[in-house]
């Protein structure tokens, strides 16, 4: 026969046992991406630092001669959350998007003087951290 305050007792005894070893099986799997990441010349740290990397795109507004577009205005929509981010360009119509992230797609066009460039559609499949990109406008 069981008593019920003895079966309460061992419950509890098991559930902290496997915490413990839960807790031991994350320590090893940390320690083993230590050991590997140490065994390719890379930091722990750095090399899970890499993964949460975001992008920048940057780039330049030029017309049909290639010179900078100063003022021109730039459109970088997110194609998860639908929202327009925009930024007027420089004197050499150089612009910036920085921290972006990597697992969405976006659509960049630029727009001056009621004329637009063509839409530019960048892959969250594409892997680089910095993109550049031109976009032309016909003046």
């Amino acid at each position: 026969m069981v008593r019920s305050t003895g079966s309460g007792k061992l419950l509890g005894q098991i559930a902290r046992g496997l915490a413990r070893d839960f807790a031991r099986s994350l320590a090893v799997a940390g320690l083993a991406c230590c050991v590997g990441a140490a065994s390719l010349g890379v930091p722990a740290p750095l090399l899970m630092a890499q993964t949460q990397t975001d992008r920048v795109v940057q780039g330049k507004v030029v017309d049909k001669s290639d010179a900078g577009v100063k003022g021109a205005t730039v459109f970088l929509k997110d194609g998860h959350t639908l929202a327009v981010k925009s930024y007027i360009a420089s004197d050499d119509g150089s612009f910036r998007f920085g921290q972006l992230a990597q697992n969405t797609d976006y659509q960049l066009w630029a727009e001056s003087s009621g004329k637009k460039s063509a839409v530019k559609n960048i892959s969250s499949f594409d892997t680089r951290n910095q993109i550049n990109i031109d976009l032309k406008i016909d003046k």
